[in-house]
């Protein structure tokens, strides 16, 4: 039988995936007496369709779970929620924020996924999907469903980050001989050429992948760092003037178990104590702590208490439905204890809940209905053009709300993030279609073919809006020293 190229890239890669650097301890289940525990007599899941309903990731398919927020509201754990709502606006000028930070653009990372095949089709064919025509995202791409491995589709890519104004991407990594590992090389030979730098983003590959947090971070900044001369690798400067890498990691501080609607308490299988987080954060800074006074190292949780004893720096907050208004308070959580915190600019997301049937109750028995659109959690008539012109300034409005936000919050006075001069704004995402996220271009609805209208795709009248949005916005922070240096091309 043949082998695709994913499977014999993979496979070639299995030797490289062997442990070559030291391997800190990682809390296992023999340990009940362990602080955060599982309850006696929880249930360890025992089928893919238990962990898909409990929101536990699926590695194999590239399938997250909930982030750390997700799994603590899940949990009903109270750091799951930001309780206050606060409005916050835009500095009146905004360009000593550009003059601090004279790399700001850098300071603006992307949400890169190379994730994505052809040959033969992998992840537009989630959720029993058949491309071409029909693909798992609400919108048709304006690639159409693309090859993650081709050089001119990454050079597009490349090309409208660097129209954007954008100087970074944050890669999604999937552990050492993963496609997403073996697609990092050619990546980065196209981003160094459009002077865009990189950086990732460590996915839970396995249930017991904390205990290689450090193993990981010295493998990608050894590889993909010092073996390259640090071409292309992110490295932000502080306030004091040193440099340091910058890493956010998916699923780090999550409850020990999880209690679904039939009242049923699982474990948690990727569970990691506090302690066991902080002796792998620490191990890794000790290791390098002779090419680097310091590494900055985010996780995704609002838990600003177990998130300062496991180590991490600081928060970054992945998920859309954590609104800008509630950022306010969570910055002061973050600041209260010493903590960095990054809120990320998005557009809301798009689940297309219109375009997926719901999982058979002997599947899913806790499925409580589709998520829908958000933000505002809409369901438009996708197929009136009025409801997806409004659609589209929705989500505009929340790429205006959620920038002027971030950038005023993280230039404030008394912040953790003024004090120690850090500044770092994700945007989520460039090209995660399965979310409805991207800032990737989409057809605009009127060039999709009367056989792609049929499969009720979400396409914007403008598919190149929210891209254009966001060069608007950055204009606006760096206006002056694009005139200074010559502006990038217009959109």
């Amino acid at each position: 039988m043949a082998q695709t190229r994913r499977a014999f890239l993979t496979g070639l890669a299995g030797a490289a995936a062997a442990s070559t650097f030291p391997t800190w301890p990682v809390a296992t289940s023999a340990a009940p007496a362990a602080i955060g525990a599982p309850p006696r007599g929880a249930r360890w899941p025992a089928s893919a369709s238990e962990r898909a309903w409990l929101g536990l990731p699926d590695a194999a398919r590239h399938r997250r779970g909930l982030s750390s927020i997700g799994a603590a509201r899940a949990a009903r754990s109270p750091e799951g929620h930001a309780t206050a709502a606060t409005q916050v606006t835009a500095p009146a000028d905004p360009h000593p924020l550009a003059a601090r930070f004279p790399d700001l653009r850098r300071r603006f990372v992307f949400e890169y996924y190379p994730w994505y095949d052809s040959d033969p089709w992998y992840h537009w064919n989630e959720a029993g999907r058949t491309p071409p025509l029909d693909v798992s995202a609400s919108s048709m791409p304006r690639l159409g469903p693309y090859d993650s491995w081709d050089p001119r589709v990454i050079e597009q890519h490349a090309r409208w980050m660097t129209e954007a104004g954008i100087g970074a991407i944050n890669l999604s990594w999937w552990g050492r001989g993963d496609y997403t590992d073996l697609a990092v090389p050619r990546v980065m030979d196209v981003m160094r050429d459009h002077d865009i730098k990189v950086t990732f983003h460590l996915e839970p590959y396995r249930d017991d992948r904390a205990g290689r947090y450090a193993e990981d971070l010295l493998f990608l900044l050894r590889e993909y760092g010092e073996k390259r001369r640090w071409d292309t690798f992110l490295l932000l400067e502080d306030g004091d003037g040193r440099v340091a890498p910058v890493f956010k990691s998916f699923r780090t501080i999550l409850p020990s178990s999880v209690q679904d609607c039939l009242g049923r308490i699982f474990a948690v299988p990727d569970y990691t104590s506090d302690g066991d987080w902080r002796r792998q954060t620490d191990g890794v800074r000790e290791e390098m702590r002779r090419d680097f006074s310091r590494l900055y190292l985010l996780a995704d949780s609002l838990d600003v208490g177990r998130t300062g004893a496991s180590g991490f720096d600081g928060l970054a907050v992945y998920d859309n439905f954590v609104t800008p208004p509630q950022w306010t308070r969570i910055a002061q959580d973050a600041t209260d204890v010493g903590l960095l915190y990054s809120f990320n600019v998005n557009p809301g997301f798009d689940r297309y809940p219109d375009r997926e049937p719901p999982p058979p109750p002997d599947v899913d028995p806790c499925y409580g209905g589709p998520l829908g659109f958000e933000p505002g959690g809409q369901h438009p008539d996708w197929a009136a053009m009025n409801a997806r012109q409004a659609a589209q300034e929705l989500a505009l409005g929340r790429i205006r709300e959620s920038f002027d936000t971030t950038t005023a919050l993280q230039h404030q006075a008394g912040t953790t993030n003024q004090a120690r001069g850090f500044f770092l704004a994700y945007v989520n995402s460039f090209n995660e279609w399965h979310e409805g996220s991207q800032f990737e271009p989409a057809r605009d609805y009127a060039d999709l073919t009367p056989e792609e209208r049929r499969y009720g795709y979400h396409n914007p009248p403008d598919g190149m809006a929210r891209l254009r949005q966001l060069r608007a916005l950055m204009d606006g922070l760096t206006t002056r020293q694009a005139t200074a240096r010559g502006a990038p091309p217009r959109l």
